[in-house]
């Protein structure tokens, strides 16, 4: 079915206005299912589905593992995906069932307000930061970004171990990306905590907790950084890097 749709518009340049073609991100809407009850829609891009459910599970602490789901089918015609979990009584019962449509973006999910009842602990985790790296490798990170070079409509997301970029993905919505990363961390069990997540999005509060709840200490983008990230940033102990572009970074908040 593919992440992209071709439009023809009306494009006004220097007082003339003409058509061309134009190639549009497509948004996907896909209903999760636990056990056969529905659980959540997410709106996404219609790529890397399965490293979406299941990093969004474990992110929002629905499984502790990969082990935790006995299977999971992807009917990508239905827009629906059905996992099968060998433990329920982990879940919050008053999330349970919720229909809520997100694209991951602001709040992005009714799980906001747990992740603050996570009370994450500080991290004390070793993570390798080395500037001059981070720098290199968000210059190949933006050449990496095919889908936002066809559309201008998606956030791209990396998991970065040193100079090298793990896994890439992009995606309508920040968290869904972040999730896709995590989901194919889980599948290939690479270990997360020693590594740095890199994004194209701004780095806002729910993104530091998301990070710091899956034991992530470094978070670097090539846009901006909240206060609210920062403050959060700074109880966490995770390190915020903001607008690495070229040959200059802002640091944020610096890891002790």
């Amino acid at each position: 079915m593919g992440a992209t749709k071709k439009y023809i518009i009306k494009k006004y340049v220097d007082r003339e206005l003409f058509e061309v073609e134009d190639i549009v991100v497509k948004e996907y809407a896909l209903t999760i299912f636990l056990n056969d009850e529905q659980f959540i829609t997410l709106l996404c891009t219609q790529k890397s589905l399965e490293s979406l459910v299941i990093g969004f599970l474990y992110s929002e602490k629905i499984i502790k593992s990969l082990d935790c789901i006995d299977n999971i089918n992807i009917d990508e015609n239905k827009c629906h995906a059905y996992v099968k979990l060998n433990n329920l009584s982990n879940i919050n019962e008053k999330l349970y069932g919720k229909r809520v449509i997100t694209t991951g973006c602001g709040k992005g999910s009714i799980f906001y307000d747990a992740l603050h009842s996570l009370k994450c602990n500080k991290l004390s985790n070793k993570v390798d930061i080395n500037y001059e790296n981070l720098l290199k490798t968000m210059k190949v990170f933006n050449k990496r970004s095919e889908l936002f070079e066809q559309t201008g409509g998606v956030h791209s997301v990396s998991i970065i171990h040193k100079d090298k970029i793990l896994y890439f993905e992009e995606d309508i919505g920040r968290h869904n990306a972040l999730d896709k990363i995590i989901g194919r961390c889980l599948i290939n069990n690479v270990n997360i905590e020693d590594k740095i997540i890199m994004t194209s999005g701004r780095i806002t509060s729910e993104i530091v907790l998301k990070c710091a709840g899956l034991g992530i200490g470094c978070i670097v983008s090539r846009s901006a950084a909240t206060d609210l990230a920062i403050n959060t940033s700074e109880e966490l102990n995770i390190e915020v890097i903001g607008f690495a572009r070229e040959n200059k970074l802002n640091i944020y908040n610096k890891r002790v």
